[in-house]
């Protein structure tokens, strides 16, 4: 019943500046926030990678309002690029992005008819314009980047752009979200294309009317998409922490007739470590989502939105501190 709630709060300015004032904040977000610079990052991402995982990279921010603030984004992640080129983790850390981020939910036209972005006519176009170099980029040093799902009005966007990144970086990902209704038909035509596809079960406050509402039938369409894009042609990433889930997934991947190198797995930073641990040293491709940055508050309302037991230990920690 909470999950609703906090995701509605995500949006809110006035929460955003209750949470970010609260004594006990800091503590909490830093279990989920690597750091706020690259400089802080980079340890984390050696780390990572030290312990046999991969890692997959998330400068925090998104509803942006300015066109300069996407070209800000853009410019964040090309830094990132350039540090892991210097130190050679390319191949083994991807990036995640989030388009909104890039301009793409900005009125048309983006930036005004004189303003800076007045060769884009609507933030669709812009947001391509900004994510390709960022992509570009990413290949030149032996990786790649996913498109992450934000809520469903976004979605028809995110999944063109995927598709025209693909013409030249046919390597470029993108996410599904279980509990849309939409998106076992996604999952087909994704599966089909041998593109890269991460399943998570959704973490936006979405209306009845695209999305399913109940845990149970959440989980019940995440399996049979899994099942969709293990038996596909293309590469799964299993986004989930549910021990039940991950389990199923090996077995549908069995199934299948999968290779450990040929389907992966992927947590977020600073939840079930010892379970990421566990399976890499199985042999699968074990992930970890690492978000870093200043603009954090979004993220981290979804990460309380998405377990009970943050919003518990979100809660100590403010009683504690105050």
């Amino acid at each position: 019943m909470l999950g609703p709630v906090i995701l509605a709060a995500s949006r809110s300015d006035k929460m955003r500046r209750f949470v970010s004032a609260a004594p006990g904040t800091k503590q909490v977000v830093d279990r989920f926030i690597a750091g706020e610079t690259v400089e802080d990052v980079i340890p984390i991402v050696q780390d990572i990678t030290g312990r046999g995982l991969e890692v997959t990279l998330d400068v925090v921010g998104e509803d942006i309002t300015t066109v300069e603030q996407s070209y800000a984004a853009r410019d964040a992640y090309l830094e990132l690029i350039g540090r892991l080129k210097e130190l050679g983790l390319g191949e083994r850390a991807e990036m995640s992005v989030k388009l909104s981020m890039f301009g793409q939910s900005l009125p048309s036209p983006a930036g005004g008819p004189s303003g800076p972005a007045a060769a884009f006519p609507n933030g669709h176009e812009l947001a391509l314009a900004n994510v390709r170099p960022v992509v570009e980029a990413a290949a030149g040093i032996g990786t790649t980047v996913t498109l992450d799902a934000e809520d469903h009005t976004t979605l028809d966007s995110m999944f063109a752009i995927h598709q025209e990144l693909r013409k030249d970086f046919p390597q470029t990902g993108c996410v599904i979200q279980a509990y849309l209704f939409r998106t076992e038909e996604d999952a087909r035509r994704l599966a089909a294309d041998g593109s890269r596809v991460r399943i998570v079960k959704g973490a936006y406050k979405e209306p009845a009317s695209v999305a399913l509402q109940d845990k149970p039938e959440i989980d019940k369409a995440y399996v049979r998409i899994m099942k969709i894009l293990m038996d596909g042609e293309g590469y799964p990433m299993i986004g989930s922490h549910d021990p039940r889930l991950i389990s199923i997934g090996q077995e549908l991947a069995r199934r299948a007739g999968r290779k450990l190198d040929e389907y992966e797995f992927q947590m977020l930073y600073g939840i079930r470590s010892e379970e990421q641990n566990r399976l890499a040293a199985e042999g699968h491709r074990m992930r970890v989502y690492t978000a870093y940055g200043t603009d954090w508050y979004g993220y981290f309302m979804r990460r309380l939105a998405e377990k009970p037991a943050n919003l518990l230990f979100f809660a100590r920690s403010i009683l504690t501190k105050g």
